[in-house]
């Protein structure tokens, strides 16, 4: 039995891992591509970890800012 103290810490430290990611990926863009909209910026904090995950990975090869996003 997990206690509520324990759902906490794990909700927390897989927030914090989120926010992480999504962190790293604005900076990849920003160094990439300069400015990223706030759109863009707002999808980044809205995505979940297997998304930030692809978007990141898509940077490497991006031409340009929407290729990360796709369609």
């Amino acid at each position: 039995m997990i206690s509520a103290a324990q759902k906490l810490f794990e909700q927390g430290k897989l927030e914090g891992k989120l926010e992480g990611e999504s962190l790293i990926l604005g900076r990849l863009l920003q160094a990439k591509f300069g400015v990223v909209p706030a759109a863009y910026q707002k999808r980044i904090k809205q995505a979940d970890a297997q998304t930030l995950l692809i978007w990141s990975e898509r940077v490497l090869t991006a031409a340009a800012l929407d290729e990360v996003f796709g369609k």
